[in-house]
């Protein structure tokens, strides 16, 4: 009989970065993390306007629900996007049939009045009931008062903040910027430079392959005491292979690591969004054990129920036409390129 488990949980996603491959070079080669953000990632969410952020987020949606992932953890940045943007991708993810925790990474990397706005989006969809966490980009690119008026938005409202945390090395003073604001529901997002013993309290949001793309590092999460929950940050929402990376990753500092670690840190998704756990996916493969996983290629959804319902069968999401959606999202990445 097929496995099946809970729909799994990307616990850190960038729906709007769907459109991101096959864009044109930057105008010069980055070599450090500062210009990787400046040449790609700060230019690319900058160039986003509401009907591309639309369909990038029912690209990832697909994507994500063809892997077995009905629940995303998704992070926010379109500066010239912003109002309105957590319910287009709300109502895009729900299109699909599968479930969206959203934020908006608030900055002031735009200047007070970015800022504010940021702010803004964030408590419009908390208080119009939108499933969400509040989203801060990171402490390096926020003033004081920023990272302050972002934590008591979502202590108001009781939610965890959703924050980008020693990725790079210009994050590295993030520990003293954060001290005496985190809470046990905040996720903490990378955490590759972060010292073992930070003292932040929070969830660590690991993503392997985005920080070996980004030549960030190895946050070798194991260090921490902190709970670990898996990512993508935006490469897809295959929680599975993610697993498996960061289960080699783990092997490749600690010859006496097993696999089980790293499937702690995919179930640990359900601790961040435990509605996953009434939804059921159906495996190709059986068991769906780590020890089998982490060595087994090719292991795919079947079918996949979101809270009793349907929404992959057969080979194919049931509630939208996959074709249309990978259309119009190339439509729309080719209005995005050639912008940039």
């Amino acid at each position: 009989m097929p496995a099946t488990t809970p729909g799994l949980v990307c616990a850190h996603h960038h729906l709007y970065s769907a459109l991101a491959r096959g864009m044109p070079a930057p105008p010069e080669t980055a070599t450090t993390f500062q210009g990787i953000l400046e040449q790609i990632w700060w230019r690319l969410d900058s160039a986003l306007d509401l009907e591309m952020l639309e369909w990038s987020a029912k690209l990832g949606a697909l994507e994500a629900l063809e892997a077995g992932t009905t629940v995303i953890v998704d992070h926010n940045e379109t500066p010239n996007a912003i109002e309105g943007s957590l319910t287009v991708i709300a109502d895009a993810v729900a299109e699909v049939g599968i479930r969206v925790i959203g934020a908006y990474g608030v900055t002031d990397r735009h200047g007070p009045d970015g800022a504010r706005r940021g702010l803004e989006e964030n408590r419009r969809f908390l208080s119009e009931g939108g499933r969400a966490l509040v989203g801060v980009h990171a402490a390096f690119t926020c003033a004081d008062d920023t990272l302050a008026a972002a934590a008591a938005l979502a202590e108001k409202h009781g939610v965890g903040v959703h924050i980008h945390v020693a990725e790079g090395p210009e994050d590295i003073a993030a520990p003293d910027r954060l001290a005496g604001l985190t809470r046990d529901d905040w996720l903490l997002a990378h955490c590759v430079h972060l010292p073992t013993d930070h003292g932040l309290r929070g969830t660590i949001l690991h993503n392997p392959r985005s920080n070996l793309n980004n030549a960030v590092g190895y946050a070798d999460p194991a260090r921490f005491v902190n709970p670990v929950a898996l990512g993508t940050d935006g490469i897809g929402a295959n929680v599975v292979e993610s697993f498996r990376l960061a289960y080699v990753m783990h092997r490749s500092v600690d010859v006496t690591a097993t696999p089980d670690p790293a499937w702690a840190w995919l179930e640990q998704g359900w601790e961040i969004a435990p509605e996953a756990l009434s939804d059921e996916v159906t495996w190709s493969y059986e068991p769906m054990d780590p020890w089998h996983i982490a060595f087994t290629s090719g292991v795919h959804p079947l079918e996949v129920e979101v809270d009793g319902d349907v929404v992959f069968a057969d080979g194919a999401p049931t509630k939208v036409d996959p074709v249309e959606i990978r259309a119009k999202a190339s439509e729309q990445a080719a209005r995005l390129h050639a912008r940039l």
